[in-house]
Order: structure tokens, then sequence, then C-alpha cells
């Protein structure tokens, strides 16, 4: 279900790419998997969207993506940091968050049931941001995430650009989410531009 707006948004920015899309895709380590811990892995992890284009090949064929609707915005570094002190953050182990990532049994699950969803091994794994704050290749390039997602890429993707592709793509066909309709009805009433000068115009009052 599509309760997030960041989510909404991204599978609406998904499929105005060409991709079809899937929601909450559930994975967990198995029984056998090195590492298994019953206490600790029989719980499901789950990725927001998973993306798959027909047409493209390689990793760009399937897009994995992870949702963080934080309002204060995502420090690469300060989670990079958290996650190699093993701190908490929010009364929950910081690599929790990023189990998919920071975890290599965690890593080889989420890949396995890419595989059997998808046929393939080759993905790029994409973090959803509300805000960047500071540097998005120190998450990109960080060698433990690529070392877990055997050199996938992954890629950071902001708010910011996900709604400005989405507007830039819009049209009279009805969009897949409340908040790409809502999108297409600022882009129909002359674009943002529009609306700012609406709500900086002087009020004049109300007729009788």
């Amino acid at each position: 279900m599509k309760e997030d707006i960041l989510e909404q948004l991204l599978d609406d920015y998904l499929q105005l790419r060409g991709f079809f899309t899937i929601h909450n895709l559930k994975f967990r380590p198995l029984h056998g998997d090195r590492g298994y811990n019953p206490d600790q892995d029989r719980v499901h992890s789950d990725v927001d969207i998973v993306g798959f284009h027909p047409l493209h090949k390689g990793p760009d064929r399937v897009w994995v993506v992870s949702c963080k609707s934080w309002q204060g915005g995502f420090s690469p570094r300060a989670n990079i940091s958290y996650i190699e002190k093993e701190k908490t953050v929010f009364g929950r182990e910081a690599w929790r968050r990023f189990r998919e990532l920071a975890n290599k049994k965690w890593a080889n699950a989420l890949i396995r049931e890419i595989r059997e969803r998808t046929g393939s091994k080759q993905f790029t794994y994409v973090t959803a941001v509300t805000k960047l704050v500071g540097d998005k290749s120190q998450w990109e390039r960080y060698d433990l995430f690529r070392k877990n997602l055997r050199g996938n890429p992954i890629k950071v993707l902001t708010l910011r650009e996900i709604l400005a592709d989405v507007y830039q793509k819009a049209t009279r066909t009805v969009a897949s989410s409340e908040v790409g309709r809502l999108v297409q009805i600022i882009k129909a009433s002359g674009g943002l531009e529009t609306i700012e000068s609406v709500l900086s115009a002087p009020s004049r009052g109300i007729r009788k």
C-alpha cells in the first residue's frame, strides 16, 4: 500500500520512466544461510519499491528502492558513522535501518529475493530521501555497502530530483497516485510560478 508521499512520488517517477513496480518486497535470511540466527532473522525486512524495466539491460533493468522520509534530512556521513560505531539511534541499532546495505547476510537475502522475482542478480539500489545533507557520493561509494551488494551500483535520489522529473514528464493521462495527480493539476494550472504569484498577491477581501 502506497501511503508514504515519497513512495508515491517514486512510484510515479519510475512508471513515467517505463518501469513496472511492486511495493513492500519482503526478504529475510533462510535456515542454512551462514550466520543465520533464528532469534533475530525470523522477521522479514522489506524494500519499499522494486522497479523492473523490460527494455533495459544490466543494473538499470531493476531498481530496488528504500525510502527515508526523514523531515530532518539524510546525512550520509552521519549515518555511516553511526553504523561504524555501532550506535543506537532512536532506540534501534543504526545498522538495522540499512540492514541490506550494512550486513552481508541480509544483503545476500535481498539479492536472492530480487533474483527470484526478476531473474536478475544485477540492480541499482536507490536510497530515496526527502532532503540530502552533505555529499551523496559518500553513501554511493561506501566500500562496505558496495561489497555487500556485490558491486551493484548505489544511488541517492532526493525529493527535489524526483519531483522535478515527475513534473517535467507529467501528461494528461491520470497519474497512478494522488500525489502524482496533484502534480498534474499544478502543471495544468500554469505551474508553480502561477501558484506562488497567487499566494503572494495582496488580499483584496470578499466583495458582497
